[in-house]
């Protein structure tokens, strides 16, 4: 890993004020070094990116762009490092010491002859106080149900030499590049018991508008990969294990803490039994 930039550290924003500030302070905190930062913004008029104090790790790029997916590709076509993480204004790496607990983790795996595609962990969810654990396995249930956020996985550039986020899925493309990378390129993908990020919460994705898009496109994911049988019997699966319901104590304050400890309980049993 040494005389190479090991990760690429990419946020994208469009008038982030002071968010963007607390979210590059995140990473210049990191004990680890050995990262460029990519900051992407789409022509922001509050003066933000400006006030980005660039230095040898540091490259803002102000350029439009026709949303987020595009303006993550655009970032991509810029980076240079061997792990490449996306981080939303407003989010954070969760404390000093994740990308040198994630660059340890990767050199074991080296010593074994073989670096993961992905690696990923677990998220604070900074809204709700609690943090939401990561299934293990990835399988096509969790493919269907449940892929770990954008925020918490590192990819190897290799997974977007061939294409990157598809902006067709103007609320999907992450997703939808996780499933293309977990079928169609046969990634290979690790877990680590390791919070990387805290994720601000009420993104692009959450609002009601874009909720309901979220789920069609979903639809649409799912039945390209997995095929509609496997799609619909998943679905049929969630509805009568009351999905909606374990959905809403998930992103209930009051309910969410219960809800990811017995999750992250279920986690570790099946763990045991596998």
């Amino acid at each position: 890993m040494e005389g190479k930039v090991f990760y690429s550290i990419i946020i994208v924003c469009l008038n982030a004020g002071q968010r963007l500030a607390d979210t590059v302070a995140s990473v210049r905190a990191q004990t680890y070094e050995n990262y460029e930062m990519i900051i992407k913004d789409g022509g922001s008029t509050d003066g933000s990116p400006e006030r980005v104090e660039q230095d040898n790790r540091t490259h803002v790029i102000i350029k439009k762009d026709n949303g987020i997916y595009d303006a993550m590709n655009q970032a991509i076509a810029e980076a240079s490092g061997t792990y490449l993480l996306f981080l939303n204004t407003g989010d954070s790496l969760y404390d000093d010491s994740v990308l040198e607990k994630i660059a340890n983790a990767v050199s074991l795996w080296n010593a074994d002859g073989k670096a993961p595609d992905i690696v990923y962990g677990n998220l604070y969810h900074k809204a709700l106080d609690t943090v939401i654990n990561a299934s293990p396995q990835i399988n096509d249930f969790t493919c269907y149900r449940n892929v770990p956020c954008h925020q918490s996985c590192f990819y190897h550039r290799s997974l977007f030499a061939e294409r990157g986020y598809n902006p067709r899925y103007n609320v999907r493309a992450d997703y939808e590049h996780f499933l293309w990378c977990f079928y169609e390129k046969k990634a290979d993908i690790r877990y680590v018991p390791v919070v990387v990020a805290a994720y601000e919460g009420g993104g692009y994705s959450e609002t009601k508008e874009n909720m309901k898009l979220s789920a069609r496109q979903h639809r649409e994911i799912v039945v390209k990969y997995m095929g509609k049988g496997k799609a619909d019997k998943y679905r049929l699966i969630l509805l009568l294990t009351l999905a909606p319901l374990r959905s809403a104590l998930a992103r209930s304050k009051c309910f969410s803490g219960l809800y990811n400890g017995a999750k992250t309980a279920v986690y570790k049993l099946k763990n045991k039994r596998g």
